[in-house]
């Protein structure tokens, strides 16, 4: 008696592999669909846990674009706390992909946001920020006119960064995101939490829908390879519980919804679309054989264990190479930890936390 499993490898039995591996043992997780080499111009963006993914990419050698970069002499800390090195753009984190399209459009073609610009409230009364990006300036800026100004420049870079890229690389981080009552405009954090008054006159919450995320994706796609039709993607899902939920379920319940359907998006998109690849670090870092290792004792940061076998897992993948300790590598090696666990990102959704305790 013959069945199609007679042949299948033993990567597709769950006794043969799952209920026995050690955690680290991923190298079977990830087969690339592209190779990516080190001359290929690369942007990131995303959630947090994307920032792992670019500064490996960078500390490896790879071309990662930096469209609006600061001197060296800077330190890095100071620098990302600005906004500075996160990602390819100053743009923050990126959690939701109709946030990437919204800013790849106000690039673009013209998209403005219904709001621009927030006010500060506490420590920074008086002081403006950018509503699309209140993150990269803790302290607020002087005025509105100086917000528009910069975020002039900030689109004028990113005209060229994504002109320049060839490989967009990018972490789905959330479903749930803040929106204007008309729904023209998704803000990257809810407002009152960096800048902003909440207004349920202005605002409402909205939880987007496998449909809708596919749709956004497609339009960022048909306009970047309108600038380049060589254009290619890398896409992940971050492993990151949510910090809070803005709906009526458990956090995990919501937690649960939100990264399945990420997953769902994903699949979607590499099964059909041959320019898409998917990287499997939110698999690797929740599988059932880790047994919660890959996660600090707070049940939501990475730690640095799951950072390097993630990456490490991605690196061996596309070079045949491990992750390279930092002192291995070659001089002028931009500096980072490795390997960086997840507290080491830049992450506003965590400043939820602070309202637990209400």
């Amino acid at each position: 008696m013959t069945s199609p499993y007679d042949q299948a490898p033993p990567s597709a039995f769950w006794s043969r592999t799952a209920a026995r591996r050690a955690a680290d043992e991923v190298a079977d997780f990830y087969q690339p669909r592209h190779r990516i080499t080190r001359a290929d111009p690369i942007a990131t963006a995303g959630s947090c846990f994307a920032q792992h993914v670019g500064r490996t990419l960078r500390e490896h050698g790879f071309k990662v674009l930096d469209a609006e970069p600061l001197p060296p002499i800077v330190p890095r800390d100071i620098a990302q706390t600005w906004g500075y090195g996160l990602y390819s753009g100053r743009y923050g984190n990126i959690y939701t992909i109709r946030q990437m399209r919204q800013l790849l459009e106000e690039a673009f073609v013209d998209r403005r946001p219904t709001e621009r610009v927030w006010s500060g409230f506490g420590a920074a009364e008086g002081r403006f920020f950018d509503a699309q990006r209140p993150g990269v300036d803790p302290g607020g800026l002087p005025d509105a006119a100086t917000v528009l100004r910069h975020r002039a420049f900030h689109l004028s870079r990113l005209r060229e960064l994504f002109t320049k890229a060839r490989l967009l690389v990018f972490t789905f981080g959330l479903t749930e995101a803040w929106m204007s009552a008309d729904g023209a405009t998704v803000f990257p954090t809810a407002p009152g939490t960096l800048a902003g008054e909440y207004d349920p006159a202005r605002y409402r919450f909205h939880n987007f829908r496998f449909a809708e995320m596919v749709e956004d994706f497609l339009a960022v796609r048909s306009l970047l390879r309108g600038l380049a039709p060589d254009y290619r993607f890398l896409i992940t899902v971050s492993p990151v519980p949510l910090t809070a939920t803005a709906t009526d379920q458990h956090v995990e319940v919501a937690t649960s919804r939100s990264k399945s359907l990420l997953r769902a998006v994903c699949a979607e998109l590499y099964e059909t679309l041959e320019d898409v690849d998917y990287f499997p670090s939110y698999e690797i870092i929740t599988a059932q054989a880790a047994r919660g290792s890959f996660y600090r004792p707070n049940l939501r940061s990475v730690s640095e264990e799951g950072v390097a076998t993630a990456m490490g897992a991605f690196l061996a993948a596309q070079t045949g190479e491990g992750a390279v300790p930092a002192a291995q590598r070659a001089p002028g090696t931009p500096p980072g930890p490795t390997p960086a666990s997840d507290e080491d990102v830049i992450c506003e959704e965590m400043l939820l936390e602070r309202f637990a305790g209400q």
